[in-house]
Parts: structure tokens; C-alpha cells; sequence
């Protein structure tokens, strides 16, 4: 009697092994194609040092993340706000709609920072555009008196008015990892990867974008030109002056750094939804073909490219 009970009992457990190993090796290779970006979902990721181990904190987001994220910086720095305002407008935006562009919310509440138009933040239209949400809350957080040195999650608040104040601590740390990338500081960086679309990049989109996210002056009336004969490739001066007074040059008088850093990740951010192909600055670049590598040391070892190199932020589109 005993072994008649015991057979089904023991086909039933090595079904459930074999069916556990067959999941647990489904895991398995979603992770890997995950953490790879190969043949998996597109997505990004940055971190607090570049090529650093696998220890250090790092921040990984879907293409539409990093594109709504980076324009969110990119309106910060062009009113020639702190750091610390694009961490906090991040971390809220984290909160909110985890830095999707929502068509849906609490009430009437829609966008990235979840801004009602019956509380007289826009109209619907205006508050689903990121770059006008964006500088709403900008507007807001200015008028907080010391907002810069207040607890984020604070600052956030009397912005908000959210029913969950305390959320937006949460977020801190990768809204602070966010920001050091995004608006260029060196000690972090970002990369992407995505499957070949096949989708061809367009020049004059790329422009487009850049004036939306940093407004006109962005784009030096010499930039944008075509260089090398190649119509697929633009060059962004990482000299240029956004807003008097904030990443112009640096102080020996040649390009800032962070601003050379800011437009570079903005690019790589911008990447699947634009087309980019290709982003170099300072003699290190990315490319989507190579993107599991990261940034990588470009080639060009003459004296001229590398003055190149540290004057431009290049940008190819896909063709």
C-alpha cells in the first residue's frame, strides 16, 4: 500500500523539479539578456563611475525613462538651476509616474509630476508636455524659501502637496545618481542599449530636440552644419552658453566639461527615440552597436582630434 502511494507521490515531485528547473532557467536567461541589453527590452543605465565594478550603485530605466529624465534635467540647467533642483524634481517625478509621460492619474491628474489642470497647472495638453511640466515644477520648487537645503522629500512636498509625503525619500538615491550624470558632472555615467531597430535617424529632429529640452541658443547658427560630408553627422559645441553665467567656458577660458558631459548623455538618452547612432565627447564614445561596452575610448590619437574631441560633443544618426 505504501509504494502504491509513494510512486505518484515521487512522479508528481520530479514534475515539479523538472518544471522548477525549467523556470528557474527562464529566469535565468531573462536576467542575463536583461543586465546585457542583448536580444532582451531595450533599456539604460548609469552609474556612479564609469567602467566601475559590479559594487558600485548604478540605476537601470527603460529608454522612455531616460528620455523623459533627461529632458527634465535639461530644463533645469537651462534656467540655471543647482544640481540639487534636478535630484529633486527626479526624485518626484520617480514618485509620480516613475518617469513615464502618464495620460491617467489620481482624479485629473496626468504627466510625469501628476499635475492637475483643475488645480491650475495647464491645461491638459500643455501638462502632458514634458518640457512645460517640468518647468512648472521648477516654478514651483523656486519659491520655496531654501528649497536647495531643505530634506528633499520637504522640498518635494511643498511643492506637491501629495498625500504621501514621505515617498519621495525613496527615491533620493537614484535621483541623486540621475542628476550627477544628466547634467554632466564626471563622477557618473550613462549608456544605453537597445536592439537594432533598423529606424534611420534624422539630423534636423536631433536639432529639434535639443532646442526643445535647452532652448534656442543651444545651437550655434554655425552648429548643426553637416561635417566630414557625411548628412548623418552633426556637431554640438560643448562650449555652448545655455543661460548667462551658467556651462559656458570653463575657467581657463576653454569648453566646460560638465557641459560637454550634459549634451553627450542627453544624446545617449535621447538614442531610441531619436535615432542616435553614435555619441563622442572628450575622446570617449558610444555607439549603439557597442553599447553593452559603454562608453569606450575612441580612436584618433593625432593632436587635432583630440582638441576635437574636447571642443565637441559629436552626434550621428543611424542611417
Amino acid at each position: 500500500m505504501s509504494e502504491t502511494v509513494s510512486s505518484p507521490r515521487r512522479g508528481r515531485s520530479l514534475r515539479l523539479a523538472a518544471a522548477l528547473t525549467v523556470l528557474l532557467a527562464l529566469a535565468g536567461y531573462v536576467v542575463v539578456q536583461y543586465v546585457s541589453g542583448g536580444g532582451g527590452a531595450p533599456r539604460c543605465v548609469v552609474r556612479a563611475a564609469d567602467g566601475a565594478g559590479d559594487g558600485s550603485p548604478s540605476y537601470a530605466m527603460s529608454p522612455e525613462q531616460a528620455e523623459n529624465a533627461a529632458t527634465i534635467s535639461a530644463v533645469g540647467t537651462t534656467r540655471g538651476l543647482p544640481e540639487r533642483a534636478v535630484t529633486i524634481a527626479l526624485a518626484t517625478a520617480l514618485q509620480e509616474s516613475a518617469l513615464r509621460n502618464l495620460d491617467y492619474g489620481d482624479r485629473d491628474s496626468l504627466g510625469l509630476f501628476q499635475q492637475r489642470p483643475s488645480k491650475g497647472w495647464g491645461s491638459a495638453a500643455q501638462i502632458q508636455d514634458p518640457v512645460y511640466s517640468a518647468g512648472e515644477f521648477y516654478d514651483h520648487l523656486v519659491k520655496v524659501p531654501g528649497y536647495s537645503r531643505l530634506p528633499l522629500t520637504e522640498a518635494a512636498q511643498r511643492v506637491q502637496r501629495s498625500g504621501f509625503p514621505q515617498a519621495y525619500a525613496k527615491h533620493e538615491p537614484d535621483a541623486t545618481l540621475l542628476a550627477a550624470a544628466l547634467t554632466g558632472r564626471s563622477a557618473a555615467s550613462l549608456s544605453c542599449s537597445a536592439p537594432n531597430s533598423g529606424m534611420a535617424g534624422d539630423p534636423a529632429k536631433v536639432r529639434a530636440a535639443l532646442v526643445r529640452d535647452f532652448g534656442p541658443e543651444v545651437l550655434p547658427a554655425s552648429a548643426g552644419r553637416a561635417t566630414g560630408g557625411s548628412s548623418a553627422e552633426l556637431s554640438v559645441p560643448a562650449s555652448v552658453t545655455v543661460t548667462a553665467g551658467h556651462h559656458g567656458n570653463s575657467a581657463d577660458g576653454g569648453p566646460s566639461p560638465q557641459r560637454g558631459w550634459e549634451l553627450a548623455h542627453w544624446a545617449v538618452a535621447q538614442s531610441a527615440v531619436l535615432g542616435i547612432d553614435e555619441v563622442s565627447y572628450a575622446g570617449r564614445v558610444w555607439s549603439a552597436e557597442q553599447a553593452s561596452e559603454g562608453w569606450r575610448t575612441a580612436d584618433g590619437s593625432t593632436e587635432a582630434a583630440r582638441r576635437d574631441s574636447a571642443r565637441d560633443v559629436h552626434i550621428r544618426t543611424a542611417q
